[in-house]
Order: C-alpha cells, then sequence, then structure tokens
C-alpha cells in the first residue's frame, strides 16, 4: 500500500470508531465531536477506559497492534457495564463491532471508578499473557532476536545447534512491513506449518537510526534475497513472492560491502586488489582430497577438528582449513593431500551472475563492483545481468530490452543510479555454502540485524545426553577476537550475589518492623 493509501485507510478506521462509539463518549460525559478527532480520540478514550495515555503508543506499532485492539475492545465494553465473559468474546469475534450494539441498542451506563482488576482467575491469566506476549514481541521486534545456526556455512565460528541473540539497534531496527502475522514466529505456525502471516497490507519500508554501520567481515543475519518458496518446508514446487521480513532468515560474513570491488582467487577473497585479512576466530574451510595408505580412524578425524567429509575407497574427500590440512598432510599414513579448486575459466551455471559471458565458478569468481547507494553505474549488456534483479526487484523498476537498447519505466538509458547500499555475504566454509556466489548482492534492507551473544549451544552429533551441551559455547560473543570465553560463570555469581542480598534486604526489613 502507498502512503495515500494508508492515510485513506486510517481515516476509515476513524470514521468507524465514530460510529461505534460516540454515545458511549457522550455518556462519559465527553462530546460527540471528540470521537472523531485522530489521535486525540485515543487520548480521550484512555481516559474513559482509565487506562495510561502511553498505551496509544502501542496502536501504532505493527504487530503489537493487533494484540491491542482486542484489548481495548474489552476494556471499552467493561468501562460500560459489560463483563462477562461472552460479552468479551462478542467484542472479539466481531473484531469490535460489538461497541456498535453497545452503542446504539443497549442501555448501558458508564462506570467511572470501576475496578481494573480481572473478576475471573481466568482473566487474570489472560490479561497476564497478552500483555507478556506484547513486550516479548516488542523485544523481539526492536531490541534483540533468537536466532538458531542451522547449517555448518559458518563452521569453527558458528556451530550447527548454537542458539543466537541478534541484536536489531545495532544496524537499526527495522519495523515491521508485514502488518497482519502471528507475533514471535516467522513464516510459519509452529506444529500445524501454516503461513503466519498475510501478504497484504504490507508497510513501506522503514528502518530506526543505528549506532553503527556493518563493518567488513562481520557476521550479519539477513532475509534470503531470492527466497519465493511459500515456506521452507513446502514440497510442492508452488512459488510465491514472500514480503521481505517474512523471507527465510540467513547468517553470514559481510566479506564485501558497498563501493568494494570483490574477487575470488583460488578461493580467497580480495577486496580492492589485496587479499583480505579475516578476523582470527574465521576459519575457511575448502574441500581436500586426501589419498591414504588406510583408513583415517574417528579419534584422527576428531584431532584434526574434521566435521564433514566421507571415505571413497582410496582417497578421503575431508572438509579442511589450511592450517589443519597443513598438519594433517604430516600424518604418516596421508600419502598426498590438495585443495579441490575449479580451474580459473570455468564456467559454472549455479554462480552468480549465471551468464556465460562470465566463466566464473566458486573458487574462481570476479571482480565485480558491490553496489554502493547514490552511485551510477553503465548499463549495457554487458553489465545488466548483475544489476537487473536489483532494478526490477529490489529497487522496483520497470525494466525492458529491445536488441542493445535498455528502458527503465519506459525511458532509455545508458545508466542506472542506487537507491540503496548492497553487500556481499558469504559463508567460511567455502565448499558448503549457499551464499551470495550463487544469488548475488544482499539490500541493506534485507538486513535484520547482528550476531552477538551465543546463549546456548547444543550438539546433536554427541554420544550421550550429558555431552550435548558445548559447555565452553554456553554465554560467549559472537565477534571479538582470540578463543571465545564464556561469561556463564561470572552470570551465575552475580545471579547469586543478588539473590543473596535480596534475601538479606528482605531479612532486615522483616525484624525493623
Amino acid at each position: 500500500m502507498t502512503m495515500t493509501q494508508w492515510f485513506i485507510f486510517f481515516l476509515i478506521v476513524q470514521l468507524i470508531h465514530f460510529l461505534g462509539t460516540w454515545k458511549l463518549y457522550v455518556k462519559a460525559g465527553r462530546k460527540s465531536w471528540e470521537a472523531i478527532v485522530p489521535i486525540y480520540n485515543a487520548i480521550v478514550l484512555m481516559k474513559i477506559i482509565n487506562r495510561p495515555v502511553w498505551w496509544i503508543v502501542l496502536l501504532f506499532i505493527p504487530i503489537i497492534n493487533l494484540l491491542m485492539f482486542p484489548v481495548i475492545w474489552i476494556e471499552t465494553i467493561r468501562s460500560f457495564g459489560k463483563n462477562s465473559t461472552i460479552d468479551s468474546f462478542l467484542a472479539v469475534l466481531t473484531l469490535g463491532f460489538y461497541t456498535y450494539y453497545i452503542n446504539y441498542l443497549a442501555n448501558v451506563t458508564y462506570i467511572e471508578d470501576r475496578s481494573l482488576k480481572s473478576r475471573t482467575e481466568l482473566g487474570e491469566w489472560v490479561s497476564s499473557i497478552v500483555f507478556a506476549i506484547i513486550a516479548a514481541t516488542l523485544v523481539h521486534t526492536y531490541f534483540m532476536q533468537p536466532y538458531t545456526i542451522p547449517t555448518s556455512s559458518l563452521e569453527k565460528s558458528l556451530l550447527v545447534g548454537d542458539f543466537l541473540f541478534v541484536s536489531k539497534f545495532h544496524y537499526g531496527a527495522r519495523t515491521p512491513m508485514t502488518t497482519i502475522a502471528a507475533p514471535m514466529v516467522h513464516d510459519s505456525l509452529p506444529f500445524i506449518k501454516l503461513r503466519s502471516y498475510l501478504k497484504k497490507p504490507q508497510l513501506p519500508y522503514f528502518r530506526l537510526p543505528g549506532f553503527e554501520k556493518i563493518k567488513r567481515n562481520e557476521i550479519v543475519v539477513f532475509n534470503w534475497p531470492v527466497d519465493t518458496v511459500q515456506r521452507f518446508f513446502d514440497t510442492s514446487n508452488i512459488h510465491i513472492d514472500k514480503p521481505i521480513d517474512k523471507k527465510s532468515n540467513y547468517v553470514k560474513r559481510c566479506v564485501g560491502i558497498p563501493g568494494d570491488s570483490l574477487e575470488i582467487k583460488d578461493g580467497y577473497i580480495y577486496i580492492n586488489g589485496d587479499k583480505t585479512i579475516l578476523p582470527d576466530r574465521a576459519k575457511p574451510q575448502y574441500m581436500h582430497k586426501v589419498v591414504t595408505n588406510g583408513q583415517l580412524s574417528a579419534t584422527t578425524l576428531s584431532r584434526y577438528h574434521i566435521t564433514e567429509g566421507g571415505f571413497y575407497g582410496d582417497y578421503y574427500l575431508l572438509n579442511l582449513t589450511d592450517e589443519n590440512a597443513a598438519k594433517l598432510k604430516n600424518n604418516p599414513l596421508v600419502k598426498s593431500i590438495d585443495k579441490e579448486i575449479t580451474p580459473k575459466g570455468t564456467y559454472e551455471s549455479g554462480v552468480f551472475p549465471h551468464n556465460k559471458q562470465y566463466a566464473w565458478s566458486i573458487d574462481n569468481f570476479g571482480p565485480i563492483y558491490i553496489p554502493e547507494a547514490g552511485k551510477t553505474v553503465k548499463l549495457n549488456k554487458k553489465s545488466l545481468p548483475f544489476y537487473k534483479r536489483i532494478i526490477e526487484v529490489y529497487e522496483k523498476n520497470n525494466l525492458t530490452i529491445n536488441g542493445d537498447e535498455i528502458f527503465i519505466n519506459g525511458q532509455l538509458t545508458t545508466s542506472y543510479t542506487f537507491k540503496q547500499d548492497y553487500y556481499w555475504m558469504m559463508g567460511d566454509n567455502r565448499h558448503n555454502s549457499e551464499d551470495a556466489r550463487s544469488w548475488g548482492y544482499v539490500p541493506f534492507d534485507h538486513v535484520v540485524g547482528k550476531p552477538v551473544f551465543i546463549w546456548m549451544s547444543w550438539d546433536g552429533n554427541a554420544q550421550g545426553l550429558a555431552n550435548k551441551i558445548r559447555w565452553e559455547r554456553v554465554f560467549t560473543t559472537v565477534h571479538g577476537s582470540g578463543k571465545p570465553v564464556s561469561y556463564l560463570y561470572y552470570f551465575l555469581g552475580a545471579l547469586l550475589l543478588w539473590f543473596g542480598y535480596n534475601t538479606y534486604r528482605k531479612r532486615k526489613k522483616e525484624e525493623g518492623s
């Protein structure tokens, strides 16, 4: 929906509210016109139902307002003596239109000093749960979101089974674009696996100010730009356009930022002509062909931190860092070890930009330019494969091609100016990562946040239940240098001190009374 359409929708909502409540405003000692003035009518209504004015803010926050509207409907009818469970159900089931019945047909009296405490234990529980969900949704949407690592794309830095907290405020929290959705779930409902949202109406993209920009080589969570599958578990091959904020969440390392020139040579990344220097916690892995005089034991594989690979009769294919490959080479059972690099000049159809003009592979790729907001590039048949999706999909222009001529929104053009920044996201697991080498640039409006903290780590492959928690990774930071340090015991110590102090304070208070 455009801003004009949203404004018209807002005015219609105000009219609906006025027609359903103006008599109730009068019965509460207010003027009928106060029910139609936008914002002011909400302030007056909060006074009528004896609730804080700051509740109005919650009515304008997407997703949160879906929870707040039923609360307001119920509070309104209770202010006029409709306290029964059936009244509350009718208020919710009729989407608030039950107030029309009370406004025009019911003989009700305004209760100015009504008790705000629920008359039933069930009502008290429901009220507590609703506001707990509201608070959790606010934190989830604008401050910190939990996330689980599902794949080995960032193996060694982030492991499968790591449970993260992802900061929304570092890069600026993105306000929801999908207005009608279940709170605190992503694109599908738990257990029943149905879509958790309605595609329309949609709000325009907006992001609150952040206090830092995405830095090169930081790990970032983002919405997968080419996700057009209705649900990630859907096997029907039915493709739909998903809203940006409901596309699947991915986590990768941002190896290229806006304005960079990026190239991959024999598996190594070069930025602006220089070989990139990764943080010391980043451990890039590559598949290696290992020829041996016999089979390597599980203990040997574990010693070199090998978690992916297999034995193929007379050789192994093992996923190794350069450091571990050098160590394994000295093992007496190893005859030879070679990194599996696709030669330069090899065309792989699954590699961006998926065009035979560019004989590129996942190991030898580029150079490419990473678009920056406000910068202009030349457009022709050679450059268009890189920017076609940006122009058409991410920046919503009408692109047509007639021979050698390129038209954008009906205008013949030889250049294009980008409207937003783009990033290049890759996994450290170079030969087992679906990343930007497959689908290209990540727009800034797809960025979700910055993972900052591992609060739990679960090893699904460990033997025995007691060994499944990776205690050394619990309460560790995602970024930083050096070996990650667990702050679990510091946290438990602080928690113990707090409980001790709280108990002491209560005891002293009881002795004083």
